[in-house]
């Protein structure tokens, strides 16, 4: 018997009979040992190798548990990058593309999203909190495209990124009375900048009698909140239908007597959803892709523009003008280290946009 019957023997114990991945593990080595009970290294090495197989993500493991490492993102099975401290390089990762797709399917087997020639994308939360992004062929030209991006298992507070000049003293401030005040805060910034971070940073601020709920793509914001709900969008199925997108979310959580109203990240026409919410006097924050405050002002300002053609800049502009009172910006230096660069005060006159600056700290 060989090591790759335990596993496929297991996983069909698990499927047929329900079985957690343990008892499945247990329950075939047990099977295959009848074959060959004189052989004492068989049992070591199987429920090693097993265990391994049904828990582990093979190469990619130990990269997974390197708290230093930030994200993974693989082209093709010899071209394998991690981030570290805000930095990329290339590694060398001794990996197939079959090893890679088995991988990748271990992944997505919790998750309840699937990966195929109708849905070659997908985003999913792995059990550790970290955020999987794949894409296959046709949409890549020949290899699987595969990012892994991870988070801190912790929540990073204000006071830690004041210590690590992330912020300022004088932010920290600014940032913790807008909190407590309930200010709609929009945080903005570049990839790996640190808004997820921020947002998770600033969300800890809020006091422990309020009610959160939160939306996202995948679940990547942590709270530590007694009364938190947090909800993520849902694929649609074989036959198209149960999709559940971010605009369907923000209607729900407007119906669980939210305190606070949070969207991980705007990017289409929820941002419609979220302005109006927040404009309806309830306090809330999110995050947005963007190369300044200012430009996060002008495209907050666009994005509900794709919510249909009845939706004008004339109602949008003072919606916006209206519903967001600051804009944090935070930037990734070139060295790897962010900062936040920009606290904005969000003003309106008329229709148009007057973004002032409340004395920033240019870094």
């Amino acid at each position: 018997m060989k090591t790759q019957d335990a596993i496929e023997l297991a996983r069909r114990f698990a499927i047929r009979d329900g079985i957690a991945p343990e008892a499945a593990i247990k329950k075939s080595l047990d099977q295959l040992l009848e074959f060959e009970p004189n052989n004492p290294a068989f049992e070591v090495d199987v429920e090693t190798v097993a265990r391994d197989h049904l828990f582990k993500f093979g190469p990619l493991q130990p990269l997974l548990d390197n708290p230093e490492i930030e994200e993974i993102w693989i082209n093709g099975p010899d071209e394998v990058f991690i981030a570290e401290a805000g930095v990329s390089k290339k590694i060398h990762l001794n990996i197939s593309e079959s090893q890679l797709k088995v991988v990748v399917e271990k992944m997505l087997r919790s998750t309840g999203r699937r990966l195929d020639r109708s849905m070659p994308f997908v985003d999913a939360s792995l059990s550790d909190g970290s955020r999987l992004h794949v894409v296959i062929p046709d949409i890549t030209k020949s290899n699987w495209s595969i990012n892994v991006r991870k988070f801190p298992e912790r929540i990073i507070n204000l006071q830690e990124l004041t210590e690590s000049e992330t912020l300022t003293i004088e932010q920290e401030g600014i940032l913790i009375n807008a909190v407590r005040d309930g200010k709609n805060i929009l945080v903005s910034g570049a990839t790996q900048s640190g808004k997820t971070t921020l947002l998770c940073a600033l969300l800890n601020e809020i006091s422990s009698n309020q009610r959160i709920i939160s939306v996202e793509e995948t679940f990547e914001l942590k709270i530590m909140k007694p009364d938190w709900v947090a909800m993520q969008t849902r694929q649609a199925n074989l036959e198209g239908v149960g999709e559940v997108n971010l605009r369907r979310l923000i209607k729900e959580a407007l119906r669980m007597r939210p305190n606070r109203l949070i969207v991980g990240e705007v990017r289409e026409a929820e941002s419609l959803d979220l302005l109006i919410a927040l404009n309806s006097g309830l306090p809330g924050a999110c995050t947005i892709h963007a190369n300044s405050a200012r430009d996060a002002i002008l495209k907050l300002c666009t994005l509900p523009l794709l919510a249909g053609q009845n939706i004008s800049s004339d109602f949008v502009n003072p919606t916006v003008g209206n519903a967001i009172d600051l804009v944090v910006h935070c930037t990734l230096n070139a060295d790897g280290t962010r900062v936040v660069s920009e606290i904005l005060e969000v003003s309106w006159n008329s229709l148009l946009a007057q973004i002032e600056l409340s004395k920033p700290v240019k870094i």
